[in-house]
Order: C-alpha cells, then structure tokens, then sequence
C-alpha cells in the first residue's frame, strides 16, 4: 500500500479530496472481502511486542473503560548490561488485558516496512506528521468512551472485527483537548450528541474521520487488531512562529511603540496600523511562502535506507566568496549555509537538509560550483 489510490480503492482520491477530506467520514470496505490494506497480522505484531528493548511505558500504554492504566501496573524493572531499566512486562500486559485492558502501541511507523511505506506515503499526500498507533484488544472491550483528536484519522482494521460508532457533533478545528480526567470524560460524553452512524471494521477495511469527528469503537467477536494513522498538517499558527524572525529583519518592528496616550491614542494606532501592513506584505511574499513551504518539509524528511557494508565516498566542496547563483525554495537555505562554510561534504548537506529533496540540494552544488561559487576541495 505505496499510493493514495492503494488505500482508498475503490474510491479514486479526486473523489475523496472533494467530498470527504476534511468534511465527513468514510468507510471503505475491503473489495470482495480482499484484505490487501492490511498492514499487520498476530504473528508480526506479537514479533514486534517481543522485542522487548523497543518499548517502555510511553510508547506501549494501556487504558480500561477510558482510564489509563499506571506503568507499574504492567511494568518490570530488568536488569541490563547498562544497568536496570523498567519495561513493559509481557506477563502483566497479558493479564491486563485478560483483565479487559486494551495495548496501544505508539510510535510504531517504522517498526515494519509496510508501516512506513503508508505513513511516507500520507506524509508527502498531506505535507503532513503522520504517525501510527496500534490498538490491540478483545471482545466487548471499549479503550475509550465518545471523543474527538486533533488530527484527521485513517483507521485499517488488520485483525478480528471492530464496531465504531460515528457521533453527531464535530468539534470545529480543534487544537487542545478539554482537559483529562472524569470531569473531561463527562464534557466529551455530553457534547458528542446521538449516534450517526455504526461502522463494523472487518480487516482490510480502511475508516477516515475527519479531526475534531465525536467516535469510540468496541472490539467485537473475538480479539481485534487495527492501526491508526493520524495525520496532522500545519495550520495558521505556524505562522506566529515564522513571521517573527522574518519581521524582526525589518527596523519598523524593532522601533519603540510610542505611549498609548500620545496624540489620544493616533501615534499609536498608526504605528500599529503600519506594523500589520508590513506583516501583510510580507506574509503575501514568495520568500515568506518559501518558509512555509521549508516548514512543511521539515514534516516529511528523506528516510534513507541503510546501505551497508558499503562506505560512503564523500565529496567535499569549499566556498570561494564569489556570490552563488539565486536559489528558489527550500533548497536556498541549503546554500546558503553552504557559504558560511570554510569546507562541507555533499553527503553532509544532503543529511542535515533531509527536509529538501536530494535531487535540489544537488542542483543547487552544481550550479554554484558551475559560477565559481564553490570549488572541490
């Protein structure tokens, strides 16, 4: 599963990205009871599980009836060469979830390779964070009662049968949850207004809700075994971060502000009133959506594989002071960094901007070698 196409068949994702990204659920059954978007059976992720230096309390949780359960509850000190660490034990997470508890693996996209072959892929679709989360648990077992998250969800049922129950309401963009605790579980429960709709996730199916979508899910028929994919793009308060840096380039945003009081409130209400036109201006600038453009990157890095035993040659460049070609986009910052340096290896640049693309990066080196810019070193 490397492609939009792949995850929503039969529906095209010209017919998603219209009626459903961002707007309402969906639910796509697995074509002719194929089970082709499955990503994970019992024997990988009971795999996973045993390897057990991979997980500590914050990436394998568990909750009962919406609860968190605390580590020590399923935790063990174990004593390692570097000294004792606490662990989830396998013995105390299988009697919690005898128990009724339900096991999330966090954190788990690039413990397989089709795990990360999914989230890679929704990360470039999206210009998104994507991670994925595993939720293991039993017949008539519900992990969480009526909630909403803070990113849009692609739920694929891989194991046994699942019943979700869509809500009513949507919480509208949200970017904080309303607090934890019973008080919370209580303000969740009551805002989420009547069931819509049940969805039974067999495996191979695939559930999109939409960020701030009211739903729980109980495992039915036996265990069940799904991976939730959340995706989370950058919204508009990325921009409180960038525009600061950029607008401190310009003296107008490092001058004084004068009294409040000064000329009844107009030397003020000007200066601020050209401090937004400023801000305007350069929000609307292609260098700013440059930076914009290099934060959403920054979501989706270059992930090479490891290629050994092969060494890598490196190949090292050095700045001459002769001024390089202009750069578009990401790539600039590349160079730009470049020239402050008095020797660099490609392969280095190439690592350290993982949020650009190698072949960009590559252009970038040669056209400043080509004008003189850089030379072999």
């Amino acid at each position: 599963m490397r492609t939009l196409v792949d995850l929503l068949a039969p529906m095209t994702p010209d017919q998603f990205l219209s009626d459903h990204d961002g707007r309402k659920p969906l639910h796509i059954p697995a074509a002719d009871g194929a089970d082709k978007r499955a990503l994970l059976d019992w024997d990988t992720f009971n795999g996973l599980l045993g390897q057990a230096s991979l997980w500590t309390h914050t990436n394998l949780q568990m909750v009962h009836n919406g609860q968190p359960i605390a580590a020590d509850a399923y935790c063990a000190e174990v004593q390692t060469l570097a000294g004792p660490v606490v662990r989830p034990s396998p013995a105390k997470v299988q009697v919690m979830m005898a128990m009724g508890a339900t096991v999330i693996a966090n954190e788990a996209g690039e413990l397989t390779p089709e795990l990360r072959a999914v989230c890679d892929m929704l990360r470039e679709t999206f210009a998104a964070s994507v991670a994925a989360n595993v939720y293991c648990s039993f017949q008539g077992v519900r992990g969480f009662g009526p909630h909403y998250d803070l990113h849009d969800v692609f739920a694929i049922q891989t194991e046994g049968e699942k019943v979700w129950r869509l809500y009513r309401n949507r919480a509208e963009d949200p970017v904080d949850y309303p607090g934890e605790g019973e008080s919370a579980r209580d303000w969740l429960a009551r805002n989420a207004g009547p069931v819509m709709q049940e969805v039974r996730m067999r495996p191979g199916d695939v559930l999109y809700l939409p960020r701030g979508w009211y739903h729980d899910a109980l495992a039915v028929d036996g265990p069940s075994l799904h991976v939730t994919l959340s995706v989370t793009p950058l919204y508009g308060r990325i921009l409180f971060r960038l525009l600061e840096p950029a607008a401190m380039q310009d003296p107008a945003f490092r001058a004084w502000l004068p009294p409040a009081d000064r000329d009844g409130g107009a030397a003020l209400a000007g200066r601020l009133a050209d401090l937004g036109r400023r801000l305007s201006e350069l929000a609307a600038s292609p260098a700013f959506r440059d930076e914009v453009a290099m934060a959403q990157q920054r979501l989706r890095p270059r992930l090479p594989a490891y290629d050994l035993p092969r060494r890598q040659t490196l190949t090292f460049y050095a700045a001459t002071g002769l001024a390089p070609p202009v750069v578009s986009g990401p790539a600039r910052l590349a160079i730009d960094w470049a020239m402050t340096q008095p020797r660099f290896a490609l392969e280095d640049m190439i690592a350290q901007f993982d949020f650009v693309a190698e072949a960009d990066l590559r252009a970038a080196v040669e056209g400043a070698e080509k004008a003189g810019a850089l030379r072999r070193a």
